[in-house]
């Protein structure tokens, strides 16, 4: 395989903007491995009381990502985010105001291989969603699994993630007062596995869950798309059927978490790596749809399985 290296005179912005996405990409594979081996040694360590307040503190606050989170704007703020936006580009394309007095459920796909499009638009102030939505505040749903990850859980919570349990996304849509949007990746773990540049496979037919939600919290409904999220990386084929899928499936079902075999671009090549290809993302929200049934609407949809 012929290698295509990254030319030496590359600007000194773009070099920042690919340190972004290594220490993104880094915080998605890794850092939850490398935040429970640090807790361990911590523990083994003469430093062990730390280790024990902490554990006392994960208990105290187990509840917290069911429970609105704890997001920290200054942490959304940070600069390294304008360079991970500006790395793809990735803008959010606001199509109609929402009234801050309701609260919402932003039905995203594609999912992606990473949800690039996700994060940087709903858990980072890089795109301006304050700006352009003011008074509404994003929270991104992610697998209850990692909320278990020591460090690592206080990090992603920083950032306006929490957990996709039902009780999670019932909390933030039936806050009073309006303002709060859950943000659902709808096709959740299973879709990553579609995830590949020229094809777009959503996971829809049994996915009715968070609109179930939607009907019993009377919260509003707002379909999102991100355009270009499948275009960042390159997956290994594992066509329904095959070997490879059956294995991922069963982890998946097993785990939880769906474990797409992905590569794309290194730091210093073109040809080979695990950062994401330089590819546009355009995450545009259409419309609204006010869920208000009447009781015999609802029983009826709420019969529908899942």
């Amino acid at each position: 395989m012929k290698i295509e290296f990254a030319p030496l005179n590359v600007p000194l912005h773009r070099r920042i903007q690919t340190a972004a996405v290594v220490q993104w990409v880094f915080s998605f594979l890794a850092l939850a491995q490398f935040c429970l081996a640090a807790f361990v040694l911590l523990c083994l360590s003469d430093w062990w009381i730390l280790g024990a307040l902490y554990a006392g503190w994960l208990y105290l606050d187990r509840d917290t990502p069911v429970m609105g989170g704890r997001k920290s704007r200054w942490v959304q703020s940070w600069s390294v985010w304008r360079y991970f936006r500006d790395y793809f580009p990735i803008s959010l394309v606001k199509t109609v105001d929402l009234d801050a007095s309701h609260n919402y459920i932003f039905g995203f796909h594609p999912h992606g291989v990473l949800v690039a499009g996700g994060f940087g638009n709903f858990c980072t102030e890089a795109s301006g969603f304050s700006s352009l939505f003011p008074g509404l505040t994003p929270y991104l749903l992610m697998l209850p699994f990692w909320f278990r990850v020591p460090f690592f859980r206080d990090y992603i919570l920083s950032g306006g993630l929490v957990s996709s349990e039902k009780a999670s996304a019932s909390y933030i849509i039936s806050r009073p007062g309006g303002g709060h949007v859950a943000v659902v990746a709808v096709g959740g773990a299973p879709e990553s596995l579609e995830a590949r540049p020229g094809a777009l496979t959503l996971q829809l037919l049994q996915r009715k869950g968070f609109i179930k939600l939607a009907l019993k919290h009377g919260a509003w409904l707002v379909p999102v798309f991100s355009f270009g999220e499948n275009e960042l990386f390159d997956q290994m084929e594992n066509p329904r059927g095959s070997a490879l899928r059956r294995v991922q499936d069963r982890l998946q079902r097993i785990m939880g978490v769906a474990l797409p075999l992905f590569h794309a671009r290194g730091v210093f090549q073109y040809s080979f790596g695990l950062l994401p290809y330089r590819k546009p993302i355009h995450t545009i929200g259409k419309g609204r749809n006010h869920c208000c049934p009447t009781e015999r609407q609802y029983t009826a949809l709420v019969q529908i399985p899942p």
